[in-house]
Protein backbone atom coordinates (compact mmCIF):
# COMPACT_ATOMS: atom_id res chain seq x y z
CA UNK A 1 0.00 0.00 0.00
CA UNK A 2 1.32 3.56 -0.56
CA UNK A 3 -0.98 6.01 0.57
CA UNK A 4 1.64 8.05 1.42
CA UNK A 5 3.60 7.83 -1.69
CA UNK A 6 5.41 10.79 -3.49
CA UNK A 7 4.70 12.72 0.67
CA UNK A 8 7.99 14.24 2.31
CA UNK A 9 7.60 14.78 5.86
CA UNK A 10 9.61 16.21 8.40
CA UNK A 11 9.63 14.27 11.33
CA UNK A 12 10.43 16.06 14.43
CA UNK A 13 11.24 14.45 17.84
CA UNK A 14 11.57 16.00 20.73
CA UNK A 15 12.99 14.49 24.89
CA UNK A 16 10.39 12.07 26.17
CA UNK A 17 10.11 7.83 26.55
CA UNK A 18 7.95 7.56 23.93
CA UNK A 19 10.67 8.32 21.32
CA UNK A 20 10.86 4.55 21.27
CA UNK A 21 7.59 4.26 19.59
CA UNK A 22 8.77 6.49 16.58
CA UNK A 23 10.97 3.66 15.34
CA UNK A 24 7.91 1.75 14.43
CA UNK A 25 6.10 5.22 13.20
CA UNK A 26 9.22 6.26 10.57
CA UNK A 27 9.73 2.24 9.42
CA UNK A 28 5.95 2.10 8.52
CA UNK A 29 5.94 5.79 7.20
CA UNK A 30 8.63 4.82 4.53
CA UNK A 31 6.52 1.31 3.87
CA UNK A 32 4.06 3.56 2.22
CA UNK A 33 5.98 5.22 0.46
CA UNK A 34 6.72 8.58 1.99
CA UNK A 35 10.35 10.14 2.41
CA UNK A 36 10.97 10.85 5.82
CA UNK A 37 13.37 13.83 6.71
CA UNK A 38 13.92 13.40 10.91
CA UNK A 39 15.06 16.28 12.94
CA UNK A 40 15.68 15.78 16.62
CA UNK A 41 15.97 17.97 19.77
CA UNK A 42 19.26 17.93 22.19
CA UNK A 43 16.54 15.66 25.15
CA UNK A 44 15.33 13.68 22.11
CA UNK A 45 18.93 12.61 21.57
CA UNK A 46 19.15 11.29 25.62
CA UNK A 47 16.61 8.77 24.75
CA UNK A 48 17.14 7.57 21.20
CA UNK A 49 19.94 7.99 19.13
CA UNK A 50 20.28 9.61 15.63
CA UNK A 51 22.37 6.94 14.15
CA UNK A 52 19.04 4.74 14.64
CA UNK A 53 16.77 6.97 13.01
CA UNK A 54 18.93 7.34 9.70
CA UNK A 55 19.45 3.55 9.55
CA UNK A 56 15.50 3.66 9.73
CA UNK A 57 14.73 6.63 7.67
CA UNK A 58 17.68 6.06 5.05
CA UNK A 59 18.10 9.72 5.35
CA UNK A 60 20.68 12.38 7.46
CA UNK A 61 19.29 13.08 10.42
CA UNK A 62 19.21 17.07 11.88
CA UNK A 63 20.08 17.90 15.41
CA UNK A 64 22.11 21.28 15.13
CA UNK A 65 20.78 24.29 13.71
CA UNK A 66 24.38 25.03 12.10
CA UNK A 67 24.82 22.42 10.96
CA UNK A 68 27.87 22.05 8.36
CA UNK A 69 26.46 19.73 5.72
CA UNK A 70 23.55 22.26 4.69
CA UNK A 71 25.42 24.21 2.06
CA UNK A 72 24.00 27.95 2.86
CA UNK A 73 24.12 26.97 6.36
CA UNK A 74 19.95 27.69 7.23
CA UNK A 75 18.55 23.91 7.33
CA UNK A 76 15.74 25.40 9.36
CA UNK A 77 14.52 26.94 6.04
CA UNK A 78 15.78 24.69 3.95
CA UNK A 79 13.94 21.49 5.31
CA UNK A 80 10.11 22.77 4.96
CA UNK A 81 10.65 24.11 1.85
CA UNK A 82 8.84 21.11 -0.84
CA UNK A 83 7.72 19.45 2.55
CA UNK A 84 4.12 18.05 2.62
CA UNK A 85 3.90 18.41 6.26
CA UNK A 86 5.95 18.63 9.67
CA UNK A 87 5.23 15.83 12.02
CA UNK A 88 6.19 16.33 15.47
CA UNK A 89 6.28 12.92 17.44
CA UNK A 90 6.34 12.90 20.13
CA UNK A 91 5.69 16.86 21.52
CA UNK A 92 6.66 17.59 24.83
CA UNK A 93 5.03 19.93 27.48
CA UNK A 94 8.57 22.59 26.82
CA UNK A 95 8.04 22.58 22.83
CA UNK A 96 3.99 22.96 23.19
CA UNK A 97 4.46 26.07 25.24
CA UNK A 98 7.55 27.45 22.82
CA UNK A 99 5.54 26.46 19.68
CA UNK A 100 2.63 28.38 21.38
CA UNK A 101 4.65 31.10 22.55
CA UNK A 102 6.44 31.16 18.65
CA UNK A 103 10.00 31.21 20.65
CA UNK A 104 12.69 29.59 17.89
CA UNK A 105 15.81 28.73 20.26
CA UNK A 106 16.67 25.25 18.09
CA UNK A 107 16.60 23.96 14.97
CA UNK A 108 13.42 22.02 15.62
CA UNK A 109 11.29 24.72 16.79
CA UNK A 110 12.78 27.62 14.43
CA UNK A 111 11.89 25.46 11.26
CA UNK A 112 8.12 25.10 12.87
CA UNK A 113 8.05 29.27 13.12
CA UNK A 114 9.51 29.30 9.62
CA UNK A 115 7.58 26.72 7.77
CA UNK A 116 6.18 26.63 4.38
CA UNK A 117 3.81 23.33 5.32
CA UNK A 118 1.44 22.26 8.03
CA UNK A 119 1.80 21.16 10.89
CA UNK A 120 0.64 18.51 12.88
CA UNK A 121 2.14 17.21 16.81
CA UNK A 122 1.25 14.17 18.87
CA UNK A 123 1.72 15.28 22.72
CA UNK A 124 2.93 12.66 24.89
CA UNK A 125 3.36 13.60 28.83
CA UNK A 126 2.75 12.57 32.15
CA UNK A 127 -1.03 13.26 33.13
CA UNK A 128 -0.82 16.03 35.37
CA UNK A 129 1.43 17.96 33.00
CA UNK A 130 -1.21 17.49 30.10
CA UNK A 131 -3.50 18.53 32.34
CA UNK A 132 -1.98 21.24 33.96
CA UNK A 133 -3.98 25.05 32.90
CA UNK A 134 -0.89 26.43 31.12
CA UNK A 135 -0.70 23.51 28.86
CA UNK A 136 -4.66 23.58 28.18
CA UNK A 137 -4.17 27.04 27.36
CA UNK A 138 -0.98 26.46 24.69
CA UNK A 139 -2.88 23.48 22.99
CA UNK A 140 -6.05 26.36 22.61
CA UNK A 141 -3.39 28.71 21.38
CA UNK A 142 -2.02 26.08 19.09
CA UNK A 143 -5.37 24.64 17.33
CA UNK A 144 -6.62 28.36 16.77
CA UNK A 145 -2.79 28.88 15.00
CA UNK A 146 -4.09 26.39 12.76
CA UNK A 147 -1.88 23.45 14.62
CA UNK A 148 -3.50 19.78 13.89
CA UNK A 149 -3.39 18.00 17.27
CA UNK A 150 -2.85 14.20 17.34
CA UNK A 151 -4.14 12.74 20.71
CA UNK A 152 -3.43 12.51 23.27
CA UNK A 153 -4.73 8.98 24.59
CA UNK A 154 -5.64 7.68 28.07
CA UNK A 155 -3.79 4.44 29.16
CA UNK A 156 -0.69 3.27 31.05
CA UNK A 157 2.30 6.03 31.40
CA UNK A 158 6.13 5.31 31.96
CA UNK A 159 5.86 7.23 35.03
CA UNK A 160 3.53 4.01 36.67
CA UNK A 161 0.34 6.60 36.75
CA UNK A 162 -2.76 6.14 34.66
CA UNK A 163 -4.36 8.99 32.24
CA UNK A 164 -4.56 11.11 29.28
CA UNK A 165 -1.56 12.40 28.06
CA UNK A 166 -0.18 9.08 26.76
CA UNK A 167 0.85 9.25 23.39
CA UNK A 168 -1.00 7.62 20.22
CA UNK A 169 0.25 4.29 19.11
CA UNK A 170 2.61 4.25 16.10
CA UNK A 171 -0.34 2.85 13.69
CA UNK A 172 -2.83 5.24 15.20
CA UNK A 173 -0.72 8.20 13.97
CA UNK A 174 -0.17 6.61 10.57
CA UNK A 175 -3.78 6.75 10.23
CA UNK A 176 -4.18 9.90 11.39
CA UNK A 177 -1.36 11.47 9.02
CA UNK A 178 -2.82 9.17 6.47
CA UNK A 179 -6.65 10.74 6.88
CA UNK A 180 -5.05 14.28 6.85
CA UNK A 181 -3.98 14.02 3.14
CA UNK A 182 -7.54 13.05 2.07
CA UNK A 183 -9.84 14.96 0.16
CA UNK A 184 -12.22 16.39 2.63
CA UNK A 185 -14.63 15.84 -0.28
CA UNK A 186 -17.38 14.77 3.12
CA UNK A 187 -16.93 17.87 5.37
CA UNK A 188 -19.86 18.52 7.66
CA UNK A 189 -21.84 15.34 6.65
CA UNK A 190 -23.02 12.62 8.64
CA UNK A 191 -22.93 9.40 7.42
CA UNK A 192 -24.71 6.10 8.51
CA UNK A 193 -22.95 2.98 7.57
CA UNK A 194 -24.10 -0.73 8.36
CA UNK A 195 -21.76 -3.61 8.20
CA UNK A 196 -21.04 -7.11 8.90
CA UNK A 197 -23.16 -10.26 9.05
CA UNK A 198 -26.06 -10.31 11.24
CA UNK A 199 -26.62 -13.72 13.76
CA UNK A 200 -30.42 -14.79 13.93
CA UNK A 201 -30.57 -17.54 16.85
CA UNK A 202 -31.99 -20.59 16.54
CA UNK A 203 -31.46 -22.05 19.94
CA UNK A 204 -28.80 -21.15 22.93
CA UNK A 205 -26.11 -22.18 20.87
CA UNK A 206 -27.05 -22.20 16.92
CA UNK A 207 -27.79 -19.37 15.00
CA UNK A 208 -28.10 -18.52 11.27
CA UNK A 209 -25.88 -15.98 9.52
CA UNK A 210 -24.05 -15.04 6.54
CA UNK A 211 -20.82 -15.23 5.37
CA UNK A 212 -19.18 -11.50 5.32
CA UNK A 213 -16.00 -10.39 6.74
CA UNK A 214 -17.30 -6.81 7.34
CA UNK A 215 -13.83 -5.79 5.74
CA UNK A 216 -16.00 -3.70 3.33
CA UNK A 217 -18.36 -2.14 5.34
CA UNK A 218 -15.17 -1.09 7.81
CA UNK A 219 -13.77 0.29 4.77
CA UNK A 220 -15.98 3.18 3.98
CA UNK A 221 -16.57 4.09 7.16
CA UNK A 222 -12.58 4.51 7.62
CA UNK A 223 -13.15 6.71 3.57
CA UNK A 224 -15.98 8.59 4.96
CA UNK A 225 -14.24 9.56 8.21
CA UNK A 226 -11.03 10.35 5.96
CA UNK A 227 -13.09 12.68 3.98
CA UNK A 228 -14.17 14.71 6.66
CA UNK A 229 -17.43 13.01 7.39
CA UNK A 230 -18.92 12.53 11.16
CA UNK A 231 -19.35 8.50 10.78
CA UNK A 232 -21.69 5.92 12.71
CA UNK A 233 -20.82 2.65 11.87
CA UNK A 234 -23.87 -0.28 12.92
CA UNK A 235 -21.80 -3.75 12.71
CA UNK A 236 -22.89 -6.73 13.25
CA UNK A 237 -20.41 -9.44 14.73
CA UNK A 238 -16.50 -9.30 12.99
CA UNK A 239 -13.13 -9.30 14.62
CA UNK A 240 -12.11 -5.84 13.39
CA UNK A 241 -11.26 -2.89 15.00
CA UNK A 242 -13.40 0.10 14.65
CA UNK A 243 -11.62 2.42 12.43
CA UNK A 244 -10.21 5.63 13.89
CA UNK A 245 -12.71 8.76 15.25
CA UNK A 246 -15.70 6.31 14.09
CA UNK A 247 -18.21 5.68 16.24
CA UNK A 248 -19.15 1.82 16.72
CA UNK A 249 -22.49 0.28 17.56
CA UNK A 250 -22.49 -3.49 17.75
CA UNK A 251 -25.64 -5.60 17.42
CA UNK A 252 -26.56 -8.85 16.59
CA UNK A 253 -29.66 -9.73 14.76
CA UNK A 254 -31.71 -7.73 11.89
CA UNK A 255 -33.58 -5.94 14.24
CA UNK A 256 -30.98 -5.16 16.43
CA UNK A 257 -29.55 -3.65 13.60
CA UNK A 258 -32.72 -1.61 12.27
CA UNK A 259 -33.46 -0.29 15.81
CA UNK A 260 -29.84 0.66 15.96
CA UNK A 261 -30.30 2.32 12.15
CA UNK A 262 -33.76 4.08 12.59
CA UNK A 263 -32.50 5.69 15.91
CA UNK A 264 -30.14 7.33 13.80
CA UNK A 265 -31.51 8.02 10.54
CA UNK A 266 -32.70 11.10 10.37
CA UNK A 267 -29.96 13.28 11.64
CA UNK A 268 -27.86 11.13 9.06
CA UNK A 269 -27.31 12.60 5.88
CA UNK A 270 -26.06 9.77 3.87
CA UNK A 271 -26.55 6.08 4.53
CA UNK A 272 -24.93 3.74 3.31
CA UNK A 273 -26.27 0.01 3.92
CA UNK A 274 -22.78 -2.28 3.08
CA UNK A 275 -24.20 -5.14 5.75
CA UNK A 276 -24.76 -8.68 5.46
CA UNK A 277 -28.12 -8.58 6.93
CA UNK A 278 -29.95 -12.69 6.97
CA UNK A 279 -32.97 -12.50 5.13
CA UNK A 280 -34.92 -14.62 7.09
CA UNK A 281 -34.66 -15.94 10.94
CA UNK A 282 -36.50 -18.81 12.79
CA UNK A 283 -40.28 -18.12 13.91
CA UNK A 284 -39.68 -19.73 17.28
CA UNK A 285 -36.35 -19.55 18.73
CA UNK A 286 -35.68 -22.51 21.32
CA UNK A 287 -35.41 -21.89 24.81
CA UNK A 288 -33.34 -25.09 25.09
CA UNK A 289 -30.73 -26.53 22.59
CA UNK A 290 -32.22 -28.59 20.40
CA UNK A 291 -30.94 -32.35 20.74
CA UNK A 292 -29.84 -34.78 18.18
CA UNK A 293 -30.94 -38.10 18.75
CA UNK A 294 -29.60 -41.32 17.04
CA UNK A 295 -32.25 -41.78 14.56
CA UNK A 296 -34.31 -39.05 15.33
CA UNK A 297 -35.29 -36.49 12.33
CA UNK A 298 -33.81 -33.39 12.40
CA UNK A 299 -35.61 -30.83 13.35
CA UNK A 300 -37.92 -28.69 11.48
CA UNK A 301 -37.41 -24.92 11.62
CA UNK A 302 -40.61 -22.54 10.37
CA UNK A 303 -38.85 -19.03 8.74
CA UNK A 304 -39.86 -15.87 8.51
CA UNK A 305 -38.68 -13.07 6.86
CA UNK A 306 -36.44 -10.45 8.49
CA UNK A 307 -36.82 -6.41 8.15
CA UNK A 308 -35.58 -4.28 5.14
CA UNK A 309 -33.16 -1.74 6.53
CA UNK A 310 -32.33 -0.31 3.30
CA UNK A 311 -35.96 -0.17 1.90
CA UNK A 312 -37.05 1.07 5.22
CA UNK A 313 -35.16 3.79 5.52
CA UNK A 314 -35.32 4.74 1.89
CA UNK A 315 -39.01 5.23 2.25
CA UNK A 316 -38.98 7.72 5.04
CA UNK A 317 -40.46 11.07 4.84
CA UNK A 318 -37.37 12.75 4.42
CA UNK A 319 -34.47 10.32 3.75
CA UNK A 320 -30.82 10.56 3.72
CA UNK A 321 -29.04 9.86 0.52
CA UNK A 322 -29.10 6.16 0.33
CA UNK A 323 -26.98 3.84 -1.06
CA UNK A 324 -27.38 -0.16 -1.34
CA UNK A 325 -25.23 -3.09 -1.74
CA UNK A 326 -25.76 -6.25 -4.02
CA UNK A 327 -23.70 -8.88 -3.18
CA UNK A 328 -24.58 -11.66 -6.12
CA UNK A 329 -23.44 -14.92 -7.72
CA UNK A 330 -24.51 -14.67 -10.98
CA UNK A 331 -25.95 -12.20 -12.99
CA UNK A 332 -25.19 -9.49 -11.08
CA UNK A 333 -26.39 -6.65 -14.04
CA UNK A 334 -29.76 -7.61 -13.80
CA UNK A 335 -30.00 -8.58 -9.88
CA UNK A 336 -28.42 -5.18 -9.41
CA UNK A 337 -30.88 -3.06 -11.25
CA UNK A 338 -33.52 -5.01 -9.96
CA UNK A 339 -32.62 -4.40 -6.13
CA UNK A 340 -32.14 -0.58 -6.91
CA UNK A 341 -35.54 -0.39 -7.66
CA UNK A 342 -36.95 -2.21 -5.43
CA UNK A 343 -35.50 -0.66 -3.01
CA UNK A 344 -35.89 2.75 -4.37
CA UNK A 345 -32.24 4.03 -3.77
CA UNK A 346 -30.15 6.59 -6.30
CA UNK A 347 -27.03 4.33 -6.34
CA UNK A 348 -26.40 0.50 -5.61
CA UNK A 349 -22.94 -1.12 -5.04
CA UNK A 350 -22.74 -4.40 -7.08
CA UNK A 351 -20.03 -7.15 -6.66
CA UNK A 352 -19.91 -11.04 -7.35
CA UNK A 353 -19.83 -12.32 -3.65
CA UNK A 354 -17.31 -15.46 -5.06
CA UNK A 355 -14.70 -12.88 -6.31
CA UNK A 356 -14.80 -10.56 -2.71
CA UNK A 357 -15.75 -12.37 -0.05
CA UNK A 358 -12.77 -12.93 2.54
CA UNK A 359 -10.46 -11.14 0.25
CA UNK A 360 -8.71 -7.60 0.76
CA UNK A 361 -9.33 -6.25 -2.78
CA UNK A 362 -12.58 -6.14 -4.76
CA UNK A 363 -14.57 -5.51 -7.93
CA UNK A 364 -17.19 -2.55 -7.39
CA UNK A 365 -20.08 -1.70 -9.81
CA UNK A 366 -22.00 1.40 -9.18
CA UNK A 367 -25.56 1.36 -10.95
CA UNK A 368 -27.79 4.64 -10.81
CA UNK A 369 -29.99 6.55 -13.08
CA UNK A 370 -27.28 7.35 -15.94
CA UNK A 371 -26.42 3.49 -15.75
CA UNK A 372 -23.82 0.87 -15.03
CA UNK A 373 -20.18 2.31 -13.73
CA UNK A 374 -17.24 -0.37 -12.95
CA UNK A 375 -14.45 0.52 -10.57
CA UNK A 376 -10.95 -0.98 -11.71
CA UNK A 377 -10.46 -3.71 -9.13
CA UNK A 378 -8.01 -2.68 -5.85
CA UNK A 379 -7.97 -3.08 -2.31
CA UNK A 380 -11.37 -2.57 -0.22
CA UNK A 381 -9.86 0.85 1.31
CA UNK A 382 -8.68 2.16 -2.09
CA UNK A 383 -12.27 1.06 -3.49
CA UNK A 384 -13.81 2.69 -0.71
CA UNK A 385 -11.80 6.33 -0.87
CA UNK A 386 -13.47 5.78 -4.65
CA UNK A 387 -16.86 5.10 -3.46
CA UNK A 388 -16.88 7.71 -0.99
CA UNK A 389 -15.52 10.41 -3.57
CA UNK A 390 -18.41 8.97 -6.09
CA UNK A 391 -21.02 10.00 -3.96
CA UNK A 392 -19.47 12.75 -2.46
CA UNK A 393 -19.98 13.95 -6.28
CA UNK A 394 -23.45 12.89 -6.48
CA UNK A 395 -24.88 14.42 -3.04
CA UNK A 396 -22.91 17.73 -4.30
CA UNK A 397 -25.22 17.51 -7.01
Amino acid sequence: MSDLANKRIVLGMTGGIACYKICELVRRMTERGATVDVVMTEAATHFITPVTMQALSGRPVFVDQWDPRVPNNMAHINLTRGADAILVAPASTDFMAKLAHGLADDLLATLCVARACPLLIVPAMNREMWANPATQRNAAQLRADGVTLLGPTEGDQACGEVGSGRMLEPHEILEDLIAYFQPKALAGKRVLVTAGPTSEPIDPVRVLTNVSSGKMGYAIARAAREAGAEVTLVSGPTALAAPRGVRRIDVTTAHDMLDAVMGRADSADIFIAVAAVADWRVKEVSASKLKKTDGGAPPVLEFVQNPDILGTVAALPRPPYCVGFAAETEDLARHAAEKRARKGVPLLVGNLAQEVLGRDDTTLVLYDDAGEHPLPRSSKLAAARQLVAEIARRVAA
